[in-house]
């Protein structure tokens, strides 16, 4: 016993523990249960009785000793893992990370929705991948007409009667709202449109555009532009004018382009409107009857117009943004600018 005692007392000089988990280890191994300097004590009932003092003593302080080195052993692994432990005060509130913003484009397209809604219209949306009937030949596009070139198209599939591509306009889901829709029709149609053209400050392959749609009874041309003239005023101020151009679209008849007065200058010329007065935002027409008839609505009973704008050239208007290119670079100097841009 005197040998065991004396190579425990050794061990216990030399015992380290780097974790309080290797600390513990080493209670259970002496202390425990089964540890073994609890076995001597078992083996103290069979020492001889005139050796019993001598070696209860010499039990005693071994017990004491593994306890205090025990809890030496503790003390100094918990005092590693504190200086290991972050300086920093964990309960303080961290650095606030900036929010991001909505994009400007996203931000005129709910603008422009937002309006429309006030007036009574409905949101429909499309696909972006389409048919050439529903882009096209619905729209009074006969197949070779000269037409189809004023949109250099993206066709994913060709060879056969009805080609897929990727839509150059949103007047699609219009034609899609005619087919299903029961009348009288009121709808914006909001969507990203694509159009293989050089890119450059202004123009894009990628752009957005929201078209609209009425039809109904009795409806004039009168009816389109008092439409037009209330959006622009929502949009850029109730002094707002308006002025509408003779054009040619062929799912329109008649046709026109619309100006509206110069925001920046009110109309006596700047650089932004090329010393004109006004600024094109979109163009416009009466539905073509032969467009009515392919969706199946009787042209002698309905009438209606529709118009389309490009949100981007919208964006470039209103916050004076010279390059079309900005919106899809995801510069964060640029895009921060519109952070508190929300309002119409």
């Amino acid at each position: 016993m005197k040998e065991a005692i004396d190579r425990i007392c050794k061990e216990l000089e030399e015992l380290r523990a780097s974790t309080q988990k290797e600390a513990e280890e080493a209670r259970i191994r002496f202390l425990g249960k089964k540890g073994e300097i609890t076995a001597l004590m078992e083996q103290f009932r069979t020492v001889a009785p005139e050796l019993k003092r001598e070696y209860g003593q010499k039990l005693n302080e071994l017990k004491k000793t593994a306890l205090a080195r025990i809890e030496e052993l503790k003390s100094a692994a918990e005092e590693a893992a504190q200086d290991l432990a972050p300086k920093e005060d964990l309960t303080m509130p961290g650095d606030a990370f900036p929010l991001g913003s909505r994009h400007p484009v996203s931000i005129v397209r709910q603008q422009i929705v937002d309006i429309f809604r006030k007036f009574g219209y409905d949101v429909a949306e499309g696909p972006e991948i389409e048919d050439d009937y529903h882009v096209f030949e619905a729209l009074n596009f006969p197949p070779n007409h000269p037409a189809r070139e004023m949109q250099d198209t993206f066709f994913v599939s060709t060879g056969h009667v009805n080609p897929l591509l990727l839509r150059t306009h949103t007047s699609s889901v219009q034609v899609r709202t005619m087919e299903t829709q029961p009348l009288p029709i009121r709808v914006v149609c909001p969507g990203r449109v694509f159009r293989n053209e050089a890119i450059s400050a202004r123009a894009h392959c990628i752009f957005h555009q929201v078209e609209g749609l009425y039809i109904d009874k009795n409806v004039t041309f009168a009816d389109l532009k008092q439409a037009i003239l209330l959006f622009a005023r929502e949009m850029f101020g109730p002094e707002t004018e308006i002025r509408m151009r003779p054009s040619y679209f062929p799912f329109t008849e008649p046709s026109a382009e619309v100006d509206v007065s110069c925001n920046i200058c009110h109309g006596k010329g700047c650089n932004i409107c090329k010393g004109t007065g006004w600024l094109e935002i979109m163009g416009c027409g009466m539905v073509d009857p032969n467009v009515l008839k392919a969706s199946g609505i009787d042209p002698e009973v309905y009438s209606g117009f529709a118009f389309g704008m490009g949100v981007e050239r919208i964006a470039m208007l209103k916050w004076q943004v010279n390059d079309l290119r900005h919106y899809f670079e995801n510069d964060m100097r640029f895009l921060q600018e519109f952070a508190t841009a929300t309002e119409v």
